[in-house]
């Protein structure tokens, strides 16, 4: 009985050790698992924090987008003298960001002539401004309008006013056109100005051959003693007012001579009828006496 006992209580250690290896690595499992899935949620929470930025940058760009800048043109209608692009830009660049800037420049003959007198300023007529922004180029138009440009008492410019107006649905494209567009007319005006020219000068010149040419034939033609006979030009001349105006007054006076005539005539048919009706009344009157 002893013996068996001592086997058992072997089986028995055998066992619980058997048990406890199970439970310990029932234990290593799960704490393994549990790693495991505490890891992979932060994965996924990584990843879901990853994809939450990457939507919101992605909707911050698609509104950037949506939000383009659009430029806005303003135009200068009064530019004083001695004003120059780089004052506009300096003037006008506190309110806002600016691109382009041009100023149309005086007439080529303004500036000859002022030049001549002896300055050589050269100012400008208009101008446009670009702003990188139209709604600032808005709030500017409304507000620098009728105002004084230079804000110190002292500046060249505290006398003169802004004249500003905002040039709606207007690009930089358009001025370009238009500039280009009046420099296609210029020069078709100066090619047809010189062509003219040429054609006159070309004119003068051979009337001037021919002139040279009778007179060598006038002069050969006395040294024969013949004569020499010049050419004349049958055509009508146009008449003057001078002209049209006495034809008018001939024309008053004619019609007036025969109403008189007219009248005349009338007087004499109304005495012949005058001497017809005496003649029928004593007529008449001698048959109703003898009767």
């Amino acid at each position: 009985m002893r013996r068996m006992s001592d086997e058992e209580e072997m089986q028995v250690n055998e066992n619980s050790e058997n048990v406890e290896a199970k439970q310990t690595n029932e234990q290593m499992e799960k704490s393994d698992t549990e790693d495991h899935k505490d890891h992979d949620g932060e994965h996924d929470n990584d990843e879901a924090e990853e994809g939450g930025s990457v939507q919101k940058d992605n909707v911050k760009e698609k509104m950037d987008k949506g939000k383009k800048t659009v430029p806005g043109i303003l135009y200068l209608g009064h530019i004083p003298p001695r004003l120059r692009p780089s004052h506009v830009r300096t003037m006008l660049g506190a309110y806002g960001e600016i691109g382009r800037i041009f100023l149309q420049p005086e007439d080529k003959m303004v500036q000859r002539k002022k030049k001549k007198a002896g300055s050589r300023a050269r100012n400008f007529t208009e101008g446009w401004v670009e702003f990188r922004d139209k709604r600032v180029a808005k709030r500017v138009a409304a507000s620098l309008h009728n105002t004084p440009m230079g804000l110190r008492k002292r500046s060249r410019f505290s006398s003169d006013l802004w004249c500003i107006k905002y040039l709606h649905r207007f690009f930089w494209c358009h001025l370009s056109e238009r500039l280009a567009y009046e420099q296609t007319v210029r020069q078709q005006r100066l090619r047809t100005e010189i062509s003219q020219a040429k054609r006159e000068t070309n004119f003068y010149l051979a009337n001037v051959e021919k002139s040279q040419n009778l007179e060598k034939l006038r002069k050969k033609k006395e040294k024969r003693g013949e004569s020499m006979t010049e050419k004349t030009w049958d055509f009508t001349q146009r008449r003057t007012e001078d002209e049209i105006r006495q034809s008018r007054l001939r024309k008053q006076a004619m019609s007036k001579k025969s109403l008189q005539k007219a009248q005349e005539k009338m007087c004499v048919i109304e005495e012949k009828a005058q001497s017809n009706v005496s003649l029928l009344a004593k007529i008449f009157n001698s048959s109703t006496e003898q009767s």
